[in-house]
């Protein structure tokens, strides 16, 4: 079972950052668990991922609808964005590193979602609407799994004010599962990171990290 692991933290070599320790968490129990296998790792602040911009992918798909002739950069981009839903396809385990920025993913993230979510592909339309309204359904339903490596600077999970506003991962939970028709999506959380000690941070995401890994690879070990 081949697993991908995306990390969307600007800073992804800076192993202070929660999310990036995080990262180092499950790269450990994966090295213990299946040390025979290779886990595929996309830094996206490493790499010059597509945007719905002019000049981007807004141009490329406004010319592929159109029949028109593309350019040499042109279909560079196409086959660097088709080169990215291969690789997802490719991989039934995801597994995202991202920390909360401005109470959402970062930019990076929504470019790299952008890329992924192609009608046909990973979801289609459907004729009639669903009796709840829907009017899409998921592809990606033969056993694929993600699990989200989540930090954040205050507590999203009590039930108060933050509650309500916990965006990023609801974000991430809904293309996955509810789109593009993952199995699962579960979620390891590094909370409080602007108050509480790191060491009992760490502690309760190791426990829960420990608990998740076993749901996300199921019988495959």
């Amino acid at each position: 079972m081949k697993t991908l692991l995306i990390n969307a933290h600007p800073d992804f070599e800076n192993h202070s950052h929660f999310s990036n320790q995080l990262q180092d968490l499950f790269e450990k129990k994966f090295a213990e668990t299946f040390p025979e296998q290779d886990l595929t790792i996309l830094n996206l602040y490493e790499n010059d991922i597509p945007r719905i911009e002019e000049g981007n992918l807004l141009t490329l798909w406004n010319k592929q609808e159109a029949r028109e002739p593309l350019t040499e950069q042109e279909l560079a981009l196409a086959n660097q964005s088709e080169a990215l839903l291969r690789q997802l396809k490719a991989h039934h385990r995801l597994v995202l590193v991202s920390p909360l920025h401005n109470f959402n993913v970062t930019s990076r993230m929504k470019d790299y979602i952008d890329n992924l979510m192609i009608a046909r592909e990973t979801f289609r339309y459907l004729d009639t609407p669903l009796p709840n309204g829907k009017v899409s359904v998921g592809l990606m339903t033969n056993d694929y799994r993600a699990l989200l490596l989540f930090a954040s600077g205050s507590i999203y999970t009590n039930n108060d004010f933050y509650k309500n506003i916990d965006f990023a991962p609801q974000y991430l939970k809904t293309i996955f599962s509810e789109i593009m028709g993952y199995n699962s999506f579960d979620i390891i959380r590094a909370e409080g990171t602007a108050f509480l000690p790191e060491q009992e941070i760490l502690a309760l995401a190791q426990h829960d990290l420990e608990l998740a890994f076993d749901h996300f690879y199921g019988d495959d070990y």
